[in-house]
């Protein structure tokens, strides 16, 4: 081999170099050209996308900066950047008061029992509804059922007005005294109110969630219905191994959704249906109220601020902890 001439096997490793290296530049233009492609198939839907993204933005996360009123004594004159920082004071002060227990206890159960007996009774109308032959009945049906959903809560407050006012109400006017029984101050005695906030809740939003449920049941494979008669399966044996199985992912979907606002409430049920009555406030005080009267009535934005904060915080750990429970039991069914 004559003086500086590369050796054979240094060319075959500087061709197999080039090779490689114009491969990987085809594949990196291949993979360019795939995702360029990709991006302007799905570009209109992009476009689609702004405006509920700009919708987004403004009205749930810019606001979110708020957060900090919760750490500041709040001044009117020196605004939410010139108030003096205090810290945690706010929710120790909001802890230290009586209110801390209650709104906390109203909300988690009530919230309980609105998502236990609304998601039984939900399934169960749905599983009804389906059992029906008549077409037409069927939309009647769902029609009559839907109806309170869609009735504003000032309506439905003064609907359980017309029944529970104590003068002219319905139930003591036609039912209590012609029964020689005494007239009840509805609006003057919390016994009553949990059992009556629980009917107003379900009988506002049975409609909505029966519905989503319904169309789950429509959507299963009618030829499962179809074996299981043939062998014999009667009505309640379908429903319990085919209805209701085909209805576990859907149940869970709304039951952790629910569980993620279960430290929400309805705000117009408490305040608007009650006629927010002062001696009901110790059953119908909750974290959306507490925080409205803090604002208007107390004026004592801070605390109410570290309330909000406080909701926040509690629900997004539990829809959390609702998710994990869930992915150990059914890695299928969890939300994410």
């Amino acid at each position: 081999m004559a003086a500086g001439e590369l050796p054979p096997y240094s060319l075959y490793a500087q061709a197999k170099e080039l090779y490689r290296t114009h491969s990987l530049r085809l594949r990196l233009e291949s993979s360019m050209s795939k995702k360029m492609k990709k991006y302007k198939r799905y570009l209109p839907l992009y476009f689609m996308m702004i405006p509920g993204l700009v919708y987004l933005i403004i009205n749930n996360y810019i606001p979110m900066g708020g957060i900090i009123i919760a750490f500041k004594k709040f001044n009117y004159a020196k605004g939410i950047l010139g108030s003096p920082w205090t810290g945690l004071d706010n929710f120790e002060f909001l802890f230290k008061t009586k209110e801390a227990w209650t709104i906390t206890r109203n909300t988690l159960v009530y919230n309980m029992l609105f998502i236990v007996i609304g998601t039984v009774l939900a399934v169960a109308v749905a599983i009804l509804l389906n059992e029906l032959k008549s077409v037409m009945a069927k939309k009647v049906y769902q029609t009559v059922i839907l109806v309170p959903f869609l009735i504003s809560i000032v309506v439905v407050s003064y609907l359980v007005y017309g029944f529970l006012s104590t003068d002219t109400g319905f139930i003591n006017r036609s039912i209590l005294q012609p029964m020689g029984k005494n007239s009840i101050s509805w609006y003057s005695d919390p016994t009553y109110w949990p059992i009556i906030l629980v009917i107003v809740n379900v009988w506002k939003n049975l409609g909505y969630n029966c519905i989503i449920y319904y169309a789950t049941v429509v959507g299963l494979d009618t030829s499962l219905y179809e074996s299981a008669a043939i062998d014999g399966a009667g009505r309640w044996k379908r429903i319990w191994h085919i209805t209701l199985p085909g209805l576990k992912t859907t149940i869970i979907t709304l039951v952790l959704m629910s569980v993620g606002r279960v430290f929400y409430s309805d705000f117009g049920l408490f305040y608007q249906v009650p006629m927010n009555s002062g001696p009901l406030i110790d059953v119908t005080n909750t974290i959306d109220t507490y925080v409205y009267r803090g604002l208007m009535e107390l004026n004592n934005i801070g605390m109410a601020s570290a309330a909000a904060v406080y909701q926040s915080l509690v629900g997004f750990i539990l829809v959390l902890s609702a998710n994990m429970l869930v992915r150990k039991i059914d890695r299928e069914s969890a939300l994410f």
